[in-house]
């Protein structure tokens, strides 16, 4: 028998691993309309079972652990997502700008875009949100010294006379 994460897998990836486009489809509307829930209400903290959770958004117990599973990084305690039943209690918060830089992370731009997270992070704030996890993706090179550059060690010769080992 299987756990409710893994019929979860088994529903959102298709037989390569990637994401089943079709699933997705009729997922992300539901997804979304927890985040609002969420987000008008103002919950950053969940007390319930995994089935009562289903229940009230209309999903399938797997589909409760599935989104479990995506909110669980942004967590403020760690949550064992592979081994939820569906009487699993689950008591968890979240900081709201931590979801909604987890979003932006993931490319969910139909999540931490929605208008409802104005009522609880200024539009100025998550610009920045925004703008500070799309730069912490971002690998800045040091310019590579050439030969007849000065050398970084600031001996005043040039990189092939003195660190570059040129004889």
């Amino acid at each position: 028998m299987s756990t409710l994460y893994e019929e979860w897998i088994s529903k959102s990836r298709d037989s390569n691993g990637l994401p089943a486009e079709k699933y997705w489809k009729t997922y992300m509307p539901r997804e979304q309309a927890i985040y609002e829930a969420l987000l008008t209400t103002k919950e950053s903290i969940i007390k319930t079972t995994v089935a009562e959770f289903a229940k009230r958004y209309d999903l399938q117990n797997f589909e409760a652990a599935g989104f479990f599973d995506g909110i669980s990084e942004a967590l403020n305690e760690e949550l064992d997502v592979e081994n939820i039943e569906e009487d699993t209690a689950i008591n968890v918060s979240f900081e709201f700008e931590n979801l909604f830089k987890k979003m932006v992370e993931y490319k969910a731009k139909h999540l931490y875009s929605l208008p409802h997270w104005s009522d609880i992070i200024e539009n100025d704030r998550q610009k920045a949100l925004i703008r500070e996890q799309q730069q912490s993706g971002i690998v800045v090179k040091d310019k590579k010294t050439n030969r007849n550059d000065p050398c970084p060690c600031a001996s005043g010769k040039k990189y092939k006379k003195c660190c570059g080992f040129d004889d």
